[in-house]
């Protein structure tokens, strides 16, 4: 079946190949993996060697849609009541043209036509141009449709549009190579459009049920419609796949049953067991990639953990190897976590955060929040962005190096998550602390112009960060209160230059109530439900 789809790619050539005047000679050959990233299906494909080929860097690079773009947009979706479709493009990379000049002499895995030369006329897989020119071809096809690229990310294509009731809104399709997922009043319309270009796989264009590998309902809660996320099929299927690995292995073995997903002592840094061997090695890095991705697509109670482990990717360890395992004990222990993209207001009074930004103007006198160029015109509801971030202090045992973790949201909606080592070694608290807040709103200037350039209104006033060490909190909101740790300034006045442009206003909240506590610290079962119950289901 897969050389059967392949043979649209080639023309056959009856000449002589040395009257082939600028194309390259090229061989093939059949891949057998497993796709971690949807749920670990089985697949066969066909491959041109394009490691054995040059082309030029401009013809090889590809973008697919960031993940931060999808929360984004399933929380405005549900927000402005937007439909929402999908579908998968057949054999994507073989409806566009080759880019590159190449033939090849069939193989036997070309059957009966085995010895005979053929151009390759379509983008054939494994060729370093392939991607980028399925890219280019889809773009040309969602242009003609009126769609336009956005700026802040160019896999994320838009439409002005107007609901029947005269409101104003976008039109939206997010392109993941060929996954493709539309958000509109009238969304299967929109993808009848593709589809008269593209082949559908099975001709199939409905409500999304997974997306890059997570499971997406549309849910009713308290009485409001809105978008979950959850990893839960794509966990089951990895701990089965680490299952299956390791029931003939006579030295790993997966923990039965595992409450937090590393032991609460360990330190991986001071790990002074042996080293892994190849295959260890190797296996290693390939639970770390499925870790790593399960955290992308909703596992946010592993963060700290993954990030932890991840750092020893080079030169693991057998202790480390341990730890990897235990996490995914801990995922076959409580394998079901779910994010709600919830449009409604969080329950914050704002109204009594004070509002540093008149003390600091004076200061910064040049301090105003840069509008990107070509803005398209707000549409829809509007949105506010609230963060909280934290700070571990000395965390690591050896290099004394802290760890930053932090969360943004959209209204309710979980967007940005962010667990990982400071490349500083901080002398106190405060500077490791400053150093985080510093990282938080550096993410949060990228989450404002992405929505604005997704044509989002946002709330007037600044993103709201809660912190819970008072002293970056004085230093952030008191513009009299000096810095007399001289090696922070350009995270102290980069904070207080975005409290002055109105971007962040920064607040203190209680350690205990810090949400991103678990996201620099190794924490008991008790405390882990507490903050992953405030916004996890």
């Amino acid at each position: 079946m897969e050389m059967k789809n392949n043979r649209v790619a080639f023309e056959e050539f009856d000449g002589d190949v040395e009257k082939l005047m600028g194309y390259k000679k090229i061989t093939g050959h059949l891949v057998f993996d497993v796709k971690l990233g949807e749920n670990f299906k089985r697949k066969a494909r066909y491959c041109a060697d394009g490691h054995k080929t040059e082309a030029p860097a401009a013809l090889t690079y590809s973008t697919v849609v960031s993940r931060d773009s999808v929360r984004i947009l399933l929380m405005i979706a549900a927000l402005n009541g937007l439909d929402l479709q999908c579908a998968d493009i057949q054999n994507a990379f073989l409806t566009a043209p080759a880019i590159e000049k190449c033939y090849l002499v069939a193989g036997p895995e070309f059957g009966e036509e085995e010895g005979k030369v053929f151009i390759v006329r379509r983008a054939l897989y494994g060729l370093k141009s392939s991607s980028a020119a399925f890219r280019s071809h889809l773009a040309e096809t969602l242009k003609d449709l009126g769609f336009s690229s956005s700026t802040a990310d160019p896999d994320v294509w838009m439409q002005a549009a107007v609901k029947p009731d005269g409101e104003e809104y976008y039109k939206y399709i997010l392109c993941y190579v060929n996954d493709i997922l539309c958000m509109s009043m009238k969304a299967k319309e929109v993808m009848e459009g593709i589809g008269r270009v593209f082949k559908f796989k099975k001709g199939k264009i409905e409500p999304p049920e997974s997306y890059l590998g997570a499971r997406l309902r549309k849910k009713t809660l308290d009485g409001h419609n809105m978008w979950m996320v959850s990893s839960y099929d794509y966990v089951v299927a990895a701990v089965k796949n680490v299952k299956e690995t390791l029931k003939d292995s006579p030295k790993w073995k997966m923990p039965k049953n595992a409450p937090t997903p590393m032991t609460s002592a360990y330190k991986p840094e001071m790990d002074g067991s042996s080293k892994l061997g190849r295959e260890d090695h190797t296996y290693f890095q390939e639970l770390i990639g499925i870790l790593q991705w399960a955290t992308e697509i909703g596992r946010v109670d592993i963060l700290l953990e993954v990030s932890l482990l991840s750092q020893y990717q080079a030169a693991p360890r057998e202790g480390h190897m341990e730890q990897a395992l235990r996490i995914f004990a801990f995922l076959d222990t409580f394998p079901k976590l779910t994010l709600y993209y919830d449009w409604r207001t969080p329950n914050v009074d704002y109204s009594k955060l004070r509002s540093s930004r008149e003390d600091f103007e004076a200061y910064y006198q040049d301090a105003t929040e840069e509008m990107p160029r070509n803005t398209p015109k707000p549409r829809g509801r509007s949105v506010g962005s609230t963060a909280w971030v934290d700070a571990s202090h000395g965390a690591n045992k050896k290099t004394r190096k802290s760890h930053t973790g932090y969360i943004n949201f959209l209204n309710r909606a979980p967007i940005l998550w962010h667990s990982k080592r400071q490349n500083t070694v901080e002398a106190s608290t405060f500077g490791s602390e400053f150093i985080a807040l510093k990282s938080c709103s550096e993410a949060i200037r990228h989450l404002r112009f992405k929505l604005r350039m997704f044509g989002i209104p946002l709330e007037e006033g600044p993103s709201h960060v809660f912190c819970d060490n008072k002293s970056v909190v004085t230093n952030s909101t008191m513009v009299e209160s000096t810095l007399n740790k001289k090696h922070n300034l350009i995270a102290y006045h980069y904070t207080r230059w975005n409290v002055a442009a109105g971007v962040v206003d920064v607040s203190w909240i209680a350690g205990m109530l810090n949400l991103t506590d678990a996201f620099t610290k190794q924490l008991t079962l008790e405390r882990r439900r507490q903050l992953f119950g405030e916004w996890t289901y």
